[in-house]
């Protein structure tokens, strides 16, 4: 599943290609949604915005496109008109005259108005976006210190978007191996010092893969970007002191580790 950094990248590109631009066409291709479909032509797109990693597309008549790619949903940009052959389901149209935006695969879509987007269940319980330039460290900080989240273990901790929106799991392993921490820690044990490190990493590390990272995630970027350090290397060796990275599962997801950093 993508995570914050590759939501946000896609945002930027679907935005790039339609924000202001009027709705000339609209598919909404749900048995709920598909007669409201045409609401949205004459319309103008507002912003793209990511909210953990969901997408929120905004129309100028105040309604809110709500879009959650899951396991297998994926955006495209193409040309007006255009339809590229593939055997995925095509859930949303949203094309202007020059540009479509296509989305298959996803089941997750809903069309709301402000207070529908403020009572949605996801939306409702979702913690601070890692990405959001209003979250700091110190707010971060504060969270691991909340009743509900201090005394959970760190390797769950950092998969809930209740906690922090926008993680995921290779962000987890590479946030724990910043911040030398193992993934059975618990909040209310870490000292100060530990607290800081995590809290900074939580923000640090998906911050610089959204920068430098290929926007689905499969391109490393020159020195000083983002490179997994961990993440999808188990049995070689750690870059920092070159140990041999372990796997284990924690919370049926894969996790890497390396055991003299995170000792």
């Amino acid at each position: 599943m993508p995570e914050g950094p590759e939501i946000r990248r896609a945002a930027d590109e679907l935005a790039e290609a339609i924000v202001a631009a009027p709705i000339v066409h609209a598919e909404l291709n749900l048995p709920t949604l598909s007669k409201r479909a045409g609401s949205l032509v004459g319309q103008r797109v507002v912003s793209i915005t990511p909210r953990g990693k969901a997408l929120l597309t905004r129309f100028d008549h105040g309604l809110t496109l709500y879009t959650h790619n899951q396991l297998y949903g994926v955006w495209r940009v193409a040309a007006a008109g255009e339809r590229p052959e593939t055997t995925r389901s095509l859930r949303v149209v949203l094309e202007s005259a020059t540009k479509a935006l296509l989305l298959y695969s996803a089941s997750d879509i809903a069309l709301m108005d402000d207070a529908g987007l403020a009572a949605h269940p996801f939306l409702a319980k979702l913690g601070p976006d890692v990405l959001d330039a209003g979250t700091t460290v110190a707010a971060v900080r504060k969270r691991l210190g909340e009743p509900a989240f201090a005394g959970r273990q760190l390797g769950a901790l950092l998969l809930d978007q209740g906690f922090l929106g926008g993680l995921g799991n290779y962000l987890r392993s590479e946030i724990l191996f910043d911040s030398g921490l193992l993934p059975m820690r618990r909040p209310k044990d870490l000292d100060a010092d530990e607290r800081k490190r995590l809290a900074d990493a939580c923000l640090r590390t998906p911050r610089l893969s959204y920068a430098t990272r290929g926007r689905r995630g499969k391109a490393y970027s020159a020195k000083g970007g983002f490179r997994f350090m961990v993440f999808d290397r188990e049995g070689e060796p750690c870059i920092a002191c070159g140990t041999t990275i372990e796997r284990q599962e924690v919370g049926t997801r894969r996790l890497y580790w390396c055991p003299r950093c995170q000792a």
